[in-house]
């Protein structure tokens, strides 16, 4: 029996990119690991199957959020005993409890990666992955009840506001857990992703660390979508792999908009250098 690390994010943060890092630095692949085949690499904290196996086949979409909520436990110790050692599972859910349960169980967590984004880009892209107005998805960022329903796919998900969210992973130090930034993915690779690996107990050769970052690019990303889908895409959008630029936003959001997304973030963004 092993034990949990979360890579954990709230939507549209960099959690897929973070994860397609791992994949190819881990297996270290001659070419750039499937995208389509994440989930065999990383489990998901809200597959439904995962709820019907602990659940003798009854699914999230079928019960009351209540039972969904009490199943989570159970479907946290099935990860564990899936595999001998580590095991990695992506979370969108915020470091708390929902209906009187924990969404992320200690009991079985060896560790977390959190992965944040400045919310005036990530909420261009939140838009356009949840099907909703520019005004609608900063108004979601700002919802204290702010997640998903269960789906025939997917367990419901709970956010919370993006401050809570960042709040909730990054208030306390913990030595066995790390927090990056998107902005920091991008413009530095090799020393934000390094540290990923070293957080994980790994010292990868230089060219190893490169490879990966490479085949993880969102050049590679957005080309193997193009080719051959990424069942990870939300119906409202026509590419999961949308722009993945950062400082998009000031030709994008109104003055408006911006000043709406500070004054429901001023404290989390002040920390982690996100103001305008």
């Amino acid at each position: 029996m092993g034990g949990i690390i979360w890579l954990a994010s709230y939507p549209k943060s960099g959690n897929t990119w973070l994860r397609a890092f791992l994949h190819n630095l881990l297996r270290n692949p001659a070419q750039p690991a499937e995208i389509n085949q994440l989930d065999q690499f990383c489990l998901g904290d809200s597959q439904a199957h995962w709820y019907a196996h602990v659940a003798q086949g009854r699914k999230p979409i079928d019960m009351a959020v209540e039972e969904v909520a009490a199943l989570r436990p159970l479907v946290h110790q099935a990860f564990t005993e899936a595999h001998p050692d580590t095991v990695f599972a992506k979370t969108h859910n915020l470091l708390g409890e929902a209906h009187g349960v924990p969404l992320v169980s200690m009991a079985h967590t060896l560790g977390a990666i959190y992965i944040m984004r400045n919310p005036l880009d990530m909420v261009i892209s939140l838009a356009d992955h949840f099907g909703l107005s520019l005004d609608d998805a900063i108004a979601m960022l700002a919802d204290p009840n702010a997640g998903t329903p269960s789906t025939e796919a997917s367990a419901f998900e709970f956010y919370g506001t993006w401050s809570q969210h960042v709040a909730s992973w990054t208030a306390a130090e913990n030595e066995r857990l790390i927090y990056l930034r998107y902005e920091d993915m991008s413009a530095k690779p090799q020393r934000t992703f390094r540290r990923a690996a070293e957080f994980l107990g790994l010292q990868p050769p230089k060219a190893r660390l490169d490879k990966a970052i490479r085949f993880s690019s969102f050049k590679v990303l957005r080309a193997q979508e193009v080719k051959g889908g990424f069942r990870e895409r939300s119906a409202n959008s026509k590419a999961f792999f949308r722009s993945g630029k950062s400082g998009q936003w000031p030709s994008v959001l109104s003055t408006a908009q911006v000043d709406a997304v500070v004054a429901a973030h001023h404290e989390q963004m002040k920390r982690f250098g996100y103001l305008p």
